[in-house]
């Protein structure tokens, strides 16, 4: 079965003379539309495809990743919500990369847009030296969102790497 986003998504790509907040905003959303572009049209199997054994990485445990990174800097860390995380367990912290048979594109999907959904409603009118009401989960470090968007363009543009091979080893499809 086709996933219901088969449609290629519009990518805009961001502006070259911009101020700050835009072009990151830009970046961010250029890499969010790039992750599903390479999603689009493909099946739950093709979707849950490994890159090269013995790695578990596939497009499905991308957008499932995504997910939980959007929730994690933006809710959890800049919102300063307690909130469980979507997939990620106490024996396997990494599950949203781990996918199995029973996991499936509607569902990760759906949950992935709602992540950056409430990341945009949080962020709206916030101003880039704001600082999150968390802390780095590893540091301890004061964090502001201008760092938050930097780092998700950096997880974003990475794992856009790794789905442009795992896309290609799919089905062919290069570019984009």
């Amino acid at each position: 079965m086709t996933n219901d986003h088969t449609a290629v998504p519009e990518r805009v790509h961001p502006a070259t003379a911009t101020g700050e907040r835009q072009a990151l905003e830009q970046w961010l959303e250029f890499h969010r539309a790039t992750l599903a572009t390479k999603c689009a049209g493909l099946t739950d199997a093709q979707l849950r495809t490994v890159s090269v054994p013995p790695s578990e990485l596939n497009l499905l445990g991308l957008v499932r990743h995504m997910a939980e990174a959007e929730r994690g800097w933006f809710r959890k860390v800049f919102g300063g919500e307690e909130t469980p995380w979507l997939y990620a367990t106490d024996e396997d912290f990494d599950r949203s990369l781990h996918t199995t048979d029973d996991d499936g594109y509607e569902e990760a999907h759906a949950t992935w847009q709602a992540e950056i959904a409430h990341a945009r409603k949080l962020t709206e009118g916030r101003d880039l030296d704001d600082l999150a009401a968390g802390t780095h989960d590893r540091t301890g470090d004061l964090i502001n969102l201008r760092w938050i968007y930097l780092h998700m363009i950096e997880e974003y543009a990475r794992h856009n790497g790794h789905a442009d091979l795992i896309r290609e080893r799919v089905d062919g499809a290069t570019g984009a």
